[in-house]
């Protein structure tokens, strides 16, 4: 599907190598995208002495109720992480170099920091693709939120966050709560950035996540259409045509076949006017 682009073919083959870390995949997903300069040995490292440090801080007890209270108290109280209210949607929030050295960021980097800082105390900690809100999860029992301190939620906690997110039209299901493979929160950090930068008409940049997404989901249907509207804004009008009657191929019941229909009639009407 996606023509060959040297700039994604460095971030598939590293995000698709299992030597590894979703830490190491997430500061090359930074460089990649926005900070070619960036030393990812630099951070690595800065992770890992803030993992001794909590390691150093704690006694012998290995009662998990008590190490989660401890990280608790060391990723948000001492070393003062804490969720992104203010700017929310600022694009940086996902790229966790910057999280690491603002240290506040999103629902998504905050949990990837958390679980990392979890594993120094013998934590296994699991990611959970909440929709709308990353979590974290230990064991099936307790669900935390490290965008709000760690904060241990229940059902009724799970089901305010798909309220605000989605008005009252989506009901908890335990589904929602399984963990989420490296891939797929590379995918969502990355689709993330696609539509801020689509916001801010960044569409360079936003063409780069979306051929990054392919490379990991060659055949995924959404990418595949934003790509023919992302190429239709660059008025690449034969790649655009193709992109999106790709998309109606692959996805032929979608809500959106109408709309991406008048999209490919109104591109061909304009490639015509251009011609002529």
């Amino acid at each position: 599907m996606s023509e060959f682009d040297p700039f994604v073919e460095e971030w598939v083959s590293y995000a698709k190598n299992p030597r590894y870390t979703l830490v190491e995949k997430c500061l090359k997903l930074a460089q990649v995208l926005e900070f070619p300069d960036l030393d990812l040995v630099f951070y690595i490292n800065k992770l890992n002495s803030m993992g001794e440090e909590l390691r150093n801080s704690i006694s012998d007890v290995k009662n998990p109720t008590y190490l989660i209270s401890m990280l608790n108290e060391y990723m948000f109280d001492t070393l003062g992480f804490d969720g992104n209210r203010d700017d929310y949607y600022n694009p940086r929030n996902n790229f966790l170099n910057v999280v690491i050295e603002r240290k506040t960021g999103i629902p998504i980097t905050l949990s990837i920091i958390y679980i990392q800082l979890g594993s120094y105390i013998g934590l296994d900690l699991r990611p959970v693709g909440f929709p709308g809100h990353f979590l974290v999860k230990y064991s099936e029992e307790m669900i935390l939120d490290p965008f709000n301190g760690g904060a241990l939620l229940d059902v009724d906690d799970l089901q305010e966050i798909l309220d605000n997110t989605y008005g009252n039209g989506v009901q908890f299901s335990p589904e929602y709560l399984n963990e989420i493979e490296p891939e797929k929160i590379l995918v969502r950090i990355l689709r993330n950035l696609k539509n801020s930068y689509m916001q801010s008409f960044n569409y360079k940049t936003a063409m780069h996540c979306i051929n990054m997404v392919l490379g990991l989901l060659p055949d995924d249907p959404e990418e595949i259409r934003d790509k023919g509207v992302v190429q239709s804004r660059l008025l690449q009008n034969d790649l655009a045509i193709r992109s999106l009657e790709k998309y109606l191929e692959i996805a032929p019941e979608a809500d959106d076949v109408d709309y991406v229909l008048d999209l490919i009639r109104s591109i061909k009407e304009r490639s015509n006017q251009q011609s002529t």
